[in-house]
C-alpha cells in the first residue's frame, strides 16, 4: 500500500508588514499598512521616527499588506489607500522596500533547504513541499518536520510563518489560512466536511471574486454548499472544465503535483505612478522612471542567470485602456542601456498622446547563461559583450526615451 500523500503549504505571516516590524520593533501591535509612494519616515531632532497617517495620504496608491491590528480594522490589501484612511486615520503607512523584501525571501527558501531536499515556489512569500518520503512524517503526519520549517524560518529570517499539511495542494493552501498567524495545521480527507465546508466558497484558490459573485447569486455561498450542487449546474453556469474542477475542490480533491523546478516564462518590472503623467511634459520624470524600471530588470536577469531575445512595454492610459508592444532581438540581452534601447523602440509603436497611469518593461523568450557569463544559445554562445540590432530607421525617438 503507498504512503499516504503529505503535501505541506508554507506561507510567511503578514510578509511586508512583518519585515517592516523587525526594523522597527517599536511599531508591533500598532495597525501599520505598507503602500504607495510614500516617503520614509521623517526623524525627529533626538533621533525617533515621525510615523506617517494614513489621514495624511492623498494619490492613487493601494495597500500591499497590513499587519494584523490594521487587518481588524478591516484594512486588507488591495484597498485604496485613501478608503484606508476614511476607515482608519491613525494607521501608520510605511513605504514598501522590495529590495529587502526579496532579499529576506530568499534567506527564508535557504533555511526551508536546510530541512527538505526542495520544494515548489510559488512566489515572494510561500512554497509548496511534499513530505510524503521525508523521514518520520507518516508517523505524525508531518508535524515534527514543519515544526522543524517554522524554527528554521524563524531563525535565519526573524519571521513567523503559517504551515499546513493536508493531502493535496488545494487542501494545504487553504489550511494554512486556518491558524495564522504563526499556526501549524494537520488536515485530512476526514476534516474537509468540519473544517473546509463551513468556510466560504471564494476560500478556494481559484475562486476569484467574479466566480464568488456568480455563485452567490446561485445561492452559493460556502464550500459546503457548493459541494451539494449538481456538476451538470455547475457545469452549465461555468464551463464543462470549470464546472467539473469546483465540484472535485468543494470535496477536497486535488491530484496536482509539486513542479519543484520552473524556468521563468517571463520576467517584468511596472509602476503605477501616483498621478497621470504625459510623455511630452512629463518626459524627464518618465525618462527616470523607464531607466528604473530597466536597471531593476537588469538585476532580475542577473539574479536568474537569464537573458532576453524579447523586450515588451506595458502602458496603461488613464481611461485604463493596456497597450503592449514587443521587440524580438537577434541577440539575448541583459544589460540595463540595452533593455532601455528596446524598450524605447517599443514605445515608439505607442500612442503617447493620451495621459498615462502605468508603464511597464517585460523580459520574455529568456536564455540562460553559463558559467563564464555567456548566453546559450542554440548550438552557439554569445558574449556578455555582444551588441544590440541596429536601429530600424523608424522616427526618431522622442527625448522622453533618450538614453
Amino acid at each position: 500500500m503507498p504512503p499516504r500523500r503529505l503535501i505541506a503549504h508554507l506561507d510567511l505571516d503578514a510578509f511586508y508588514a512583518s519585515v517592516e516590524l523587525l526594523r522597527h520593533p517599536s511599531l508591533r501591535g500598532e495597525p501599520v499598512v505598507i503602500g504607495g509612494r510614500s516617503a520614509a519616515p521623517a526623524v525627529d531632532p533626538d533621533g525617533q521616527p515621525r510615523w506617517r497617517r494614513l489621514r495624511d495620504y492623498a494619490g492613487r496608491g493601494v495597500i500591499t499588506t497590513a499587519t494584523y491590528p490594521a487587518r481588524a480594522l478591516g484594512l486588507h490589501s488591495g484597498m485604496g489607500l485613501m478608503k484606508a484612511g476614511a476607515l482608519a486615520p491613525d494607521a501608520i503607512l510605511l513605504p514598501a522596500d522590495f529590495d529587502t523584501y526579496r532579499r529576506v525571501s530568499r534567506e527564508f527558501k535557504a533555511a526551508v533547504l536546510t530541512v527538505v531536499p526542495a520544494f515548489e515556489d510559488r512566489g515572494i512569500d510561500e512554497i509548496y513541499l511534499d513530505l510524503t518520503d521525508h523521514p518520520g512524517a507518516q508517523a505524525d503526519q508531518g508535524r515534527a518536520t514543519a515544526l522543524a520549517l517554522k524554527a528554521a524560518v524563524q531563525a535565519s529570517t526573524g519571521l513567523t510563518c503559517s504551515i499546513a499539511v493536508a493531502p493535496n495542494k488545494l487542501l494545504a493552501k487553504i489550511g494554512s489560512d486556518l491558524d495564522k498567524p504563526d499556526g501549524l495545521t494537520l488536515l485530512s480527507v476526514d476534516d474537509v466536511p468540519t473544517r473546509i465546508w463551513p468556510l466560504p466558497a471564494r476560500r478556494v484558490n481559484g475562486i476569484g471574486p467574479k466566480a464568488a459573485a456568480r455563485l452567490e447569486s446561485l445561492g452559493i455561498h460556502t464550500i459546503g454548499e457548493l459541494a451539494t450542487v449538481d456538476p451538470l449546474r455547475l457545469v452549465e453556469h461555468f464551463g464543462p472544465s470549470t464546472g467539473r474542477w469546483m465540484h472535485e475542490a468543494a470535496h477536497g480533491r486535488d491530484d496536482r503535483p509539486l513542479v519543484i523546478h520552473r524556468e521563468p516564462k517571463s520576467i517584468s518590472r511596472e509602476t503605477t505612478f501616483a498621478h497621470d503623467l504625459h510623455a511630452v511634459r512629463d518626459r524627464d520624470a518618465l525618462g527616470g522612471i523607464l531607466t528604473r524600471l530597466c536597471e531593476q530588470l537588469e538585476a532580475d536577469l542577473a539574479r536568474k542567470r537569464v537573458r532576453a531575445r524579447t523586450i515588451g512595454i506595458k502602458v496603461r492610459y488613464a481611461d485604463f485602456r493596456i497597450v503592449t508592444r514587443d521587440l524580438s532581438l537577434e541577440v539575448p540581452v541583459g544589460d540595463a542601456a540595452r533593455i532601455r534601447l528596446a524598450a524605447g523602440r517599443c514605445l515608439r509603436r505607442v500612442d503617447l498622446g493620451p495621459r498615462l497611469r502605468l508603464l511597464g518593461v517585460r523580459a520574455s523568450a529568456l536564455a540562460p547563461v553559463d558559467g563564464a557569463g555567456a548566453t546559450l544559445v542554440g548550438q552557439g554562445v554569445e558574449g556578455p559583450g555582444a551588441a544590440a540590432p541596429p536601429d530600424d530607421g523608424r522616427q526618431p525617438e522622442l527625448p522622453l526615451f533618450e538614453g
